[in-house]
């Protein structure tokens, strides 16, 4: 009987083994096609996440650096949705003044929209005007 088990576990391996040297004796014979087709896809994936990807968000993050490195203070900016008025500009962090005249110190990185005090200013004339 346990001969017939043995018999019976090993006999599937060896007929896959069977098939797999089957396939191998007939290799296809333009391989280096295929390391150069390869090669070719992914140089296409590489300029995609380059031109789709990575060079949108570097010009994204160049103009946000040159914004938060503009500030002065009177600009109106938005820190993580808290809108407040710059106060002071420090090397790392920016103080803001809230409505109600509470200040708080966030980080210049936090930093997402930043309105020149001239920009806000000619907002509010023309929705005091309406």
């Amino acid at each position: 009987m346990k001969k017939i088990t043995c018999l019976l576990g090993v006999s599937p391996l060896l007929f896959s083994a069977a098939l797999f040297a089957d396939g191998a004796d007939a290799a296809p014979a333009g391989k280096e096609g295929g390391v150069s087709q390869t090669l070719i896809m992914i140089a296409i994936a590489l300029v995609f996440f380059y031109f789709i990807l990575w060079r949108p968000e570097q010009k994204r993050r160049k103009t946000m650096e040159k914004q938060r490195g503009s500030m002065k203070t009177g600009d109106k900016v938005t820190a993580m949705g808290i809108v407040g008025t710059v106060a002071k500009v420090q090397e790392q962090t920016v103080i803001l003044k809230m409505v109600d005249g509470a200040k708080i110190e966030v980080l210049k990185a936090a930093i997402t929209d930043v309105q020149s005090s001239a920009e806000s200013t000619s907002e509010e004339s023309t929705d005091s005007t309406k």
